[in-house]
């Protein structure tokens, strides 16, 4: 699959989670079969880019892939200058963010509420499209709730904005990420436009992948709650839509070391103090599934230093083996 001039590795994509898909976490699921990853979002709002969270989020020099890039906001000017801001940070292709449930974002008119006013819609996309001379793809939703479905309207307006590809997840604003996705509007909107469209929801293993892609027609499937804690998904379903067949499980010795290196990628990238903080709850995805890990948990997550949490993990994965 394409954007613009790129060709991806594979057509599965890491969804852009914020507080999630930073750095650390992108290389590790494009190490473990993604073909693309997909930065957390970026707000428009310029007064916020001198913050550490933003700086962080803005380090793209060096990275493996296609560096995508996500911006957020309502305002097409400022989302103009986010999107030029970022490509001179080294973002090959910007995503615009008109997908996000969460009220924090929707209260300033971004994300997924900005389903409810299409002609700000095609401000924004017009307005980005032609500030960048990199490819623009948009992220949204089926619609603003279950009466109000303008997936198929938005694609086409997308489309004829210029936007390369399209990134839809299978609910509206207030589902939320409650009850289960629905793929009949994504299979809708791949028939409306020749863009590449990429599925988005509860796609949590081989079989689901291979499902989606078949009943929707879709070009390429994206991914994100279903990594967290499991970034080799991406590997397994690979696997499984080029041999028909599950891969086996990956073995405890090598859960375990991308469990630890991925901490120390952690404390390496975010630094003695947040860098732990921000692991807890990554190991608490990763252990998730482990019964025994429930007493290990409230242990481990009162742990401030560095090294002492690579010593409780080590010692984890001892006792459990």
């Amino acid at each position: 699959m394409k954007i613009g001039n790129y060709q991806l590795k594979n057509n599965l994509i890491v969804a852009p989670m914020a507080g999630v898909t930073d750095r650390p976490f992108r290389e590790l699921c494009l190490r473990y079969g993604a073909g693309m990853a997909v930065s957390e979002m970026m707000s428009s709002n310029p007064r916020l880019w001198k913050t550490s969270k933003s700086k962080q989020r803005m380090v793209h020099e060096g990275e493996s892939g296609i560096r995508s890039v996500q911006i957020a906001g309502a305002d097409p000017q400022l989302m103009a200058e986010a999107a030029q801001h970022s490509v001179e940070n080294g973002a090959q292709i910007i995503d615009i963010n008109m997908g996000c449930p969460a009220k924090k974002v929707n209260k300033k008119l971004a994300g997924s509420a900005l389903l409810q006013y299409p002609e700000i819609i095609k401000q924004i996309l017009t307005a980005v499209v032609e500030a960048v001379e990199v490819p623009v793809t948009l992220k949204t939703r089926t619609g603003w709730n279950t009466d109000n479905k303008n997936c198929v309207e938005i694609a086409k307006m997308a489309e004829d904005c210029g936007i390369q590809a399209l990134a839809l997840h299978g609910r509206t604003r207030t589902c939320m990420y409650k009850g289960e996705a629905e793929y009949d509007s994504i299979k809708a909107v791949k028939a409306a436009i020749s863009i590449p469209v990429i599925a988005n929801g509860d796609i949590d293993s081989p079989e689901k992948a291979q499902h989606v892609l078949d009943y929707t027609g879709a070009d390429a499937l994206m991914i994100g709650r279903p990594a967290q804690g499991r970034p080799w998904i991406f590997q397994e379903i690979r696997h499984y839509l080029e041999n028909g067949t599950k891969m086996p499980e990956l073995p405890p010795e090598e859960v375990k070391g991308i469990l630890l290196g991925h901490v120390q990628e952690l404390h390496q990238f975010y630094g003695e103090y947040l860098g732990p903080r921000i692991a807890r709850k990554h190991v608490g995805w990763y252990l998730q599934e482990h019964e025994q890990a429930k007493e290990f948990r409230r242990t481990f997550n009162a742990i401030d230093a560095a090294n002492q949490q690579l010593d409780a993990l080590q010692g984890y994965f001892e006792n459990v083996s």
